[in-house]
């Protein structure tokens, strides 16, 4: 049986020059911008031409480029490895939402491959209509126009899979082991923001994220650790989720306690983990009094995550629905926008 794997992402731009064209295909779609489609694109041009010289100097910092896709590239590189080693023979494509490779190519790309069978999977752990269902309603408006005779089968959200889970309590009781003596510790496990107003029309993703943190402190139980939810990344004048990450540095030099970062939401290294939180975020602990400010890298392709992922595919196989980490469902019924009411 040929299986075809197509794993979902932002995307980045891979030079410069292309970061007004990634923003500009970022604000056009109408999940980060909710408008008629004759006032959204005009205004996501204007949008990318404004934020465009500030985000340019953000991946100057980064060497001028995005690492997202290669990243992508060595997790689709492991999970077809530990897919193999599972008896699945399977390719892993991927789908940027933003940035190339696109769904349209990846789509033809799969097309051309000629599977038996597809598994559409997120990297995005927690679902949000903004990212996963995005992605998922992007895919398939590409694929229509292929000839796909390929039963298509879909990864809808993990947020407290075992592999993810373990993974990201691995990186942190690495990080852990870097603690000053004497210096006591707060865990900041920190999101990608979201506006409120996303949030209160049945959007999952913080009840989702929620999860997500609970379960990983569960595993970390033996360190006594203080930690709280955060989130960083907020764009625009809107009111988004609390409390930002910025302010829970400041709370904790107020506090004297040291920082333990762990970002939760990205599996990835990129613009927000290497720039905000390794930089920005270093530089803001230093100035409010931090003692010390450690980081932990998000999980790329730490093998229990990989396993993970290749675990949900090989359920996802065996399943007509959409599956999740749970046995079903996951999130309680006053999220009308669950990734599970979707069409399969």
């Amino acid at each position: 049986m040929r299986v075809a794997v197509v794993l979902f992402n932002l995307g980045g731009p891979d030079s410069l020059d292309s970061v007004e064209p990634f923003l500009r295909n970022l604000f056009s779609d109408s999940a980060i911008l909710p408008l008629p489609t004759i006032l959204r694109m005009p205004m996501a041009r204007w949008i990318a031409r404004r934020r465009a010289p500030v985000a340019r100097h953000i991946y100057s910092r980064m060497g001028g480029r995005s690492p997202l896709l290669e990243e992508t590239r060595a997790q689709a590189d492991r999970l077809e490895t530990a897919l193999l080693g599972r008896g699945v023979q399977a390719k892993v494509f991927i789908a940027m939402r933003a940035w190339h490779p696109r769904s349209r190519e990846t789509a033809r790309a799969v097309a051309e491959f000629a599977p038996d069978e597809t598994v559409l999977l997120p990297l995005y752990p927690q679902f949000s209509t903004t990212t996963s269902a995005s992605s998922l309603d992007d895919w398939r408006q590409c694929a229509r126009s292929e000839r796909r005779d390929a039963k298509e089968h879909r990864v809808c959200c993990y947020p407290w899979d075992s592999g993810l889970v373990g993974a990201l309590a691995g990186e942190l009781q690495t990080v852990l082991s870097k603690r000053l003596p004497g210096v006591v510790y707060r865990a900041l496990f920190s999101a990608h923001g979201l506006p409120r107003r996303t949030v209160a029309k049945g959007d999952p993703y913080q009840w989702q994220m929620e999860r997500t943190a609970e379960a990983l402190a569960h595993q970390l139980t033996t360190e006594n650790l203080d930690w709280s939810v955060c989130y960083q990344s907020r764009i625009g004048p809107l009111q988004w989720l609390e409390p930002t990450t910025d302010s829970e540095i400041r709370r904790a030099g107020v506090d004297g306690r040291g920082v333990v970062i762990a970002p939760i939401s990205f599996v990835s290294e990129h613009s927000e983990t290497l720039v905000e939180l390794d930089i920005d975020y270093a530089r803001l602990a230093s100035d409010c009094g931090v003692p010390h400010y450690l980081r932990v890298p998000t999980v790329r392709t730490n093998h229990l995550f990989i396993e993970g992922l290749a675990e949900l595919v090989i359920r996802a196989l065996h399943s007509e629905q959409p599956i999740t980490c749970g046995s079903g469902r996951v999130c309680p019924p006053q999220f009308s926008r669950c990734g599970m009411n979707r069409a399969a």
